[in-house]
């Protein structure tokens, strides 16, 4: 089997949408925003992206109607890629596991 595995940490930038497919299965979808210091070739670099995250199944939803445009979250979770309206392909992450960040507030 092929590895594809990813985990971002970030906050939640665009309020999630809740939806229910036509089998019955639950998503929701939101986009998480990640900033960062990296150490590329001895050298920090600036790392930023805003990544769309799908969150599937029943199991998952309790955790997911909390979020709120502002959460800070690690995702886990595998990668691939959707084709929008537009016919542009995004690559979309797919969440196994979402654990939220306590900012001590």
């Amino acid at each position: 089997m092929t590895a594809n595995r990813l985990v971002l940490s970030g906050t939640v930038c665009k309020t999630p949408i809740r939806k229910v497919s036509p089998s019955g299965i639950p998503h929701c979808q939101f986009v998480l925003e990640h900033k960062s210091s990296q150490q590329e070739a001895g050298f920090n670099r600036q790392a930023w992206c805003r990544m769309p995250v799908v969150v599937s199944g029943q199991a998952s939803q309790a955790l997911t109607h909390s979020l709120t445009v502002g959460t800070q979250l690690t995702v886990t979770g595998f990668i691939s890629c959707h084709q929008g309206r537009n016919g542009l392909n995004k690559v979309v992450l797919h969440a196994e596991q979402i654990d939220l960040i306590d900012t001590g507030d």
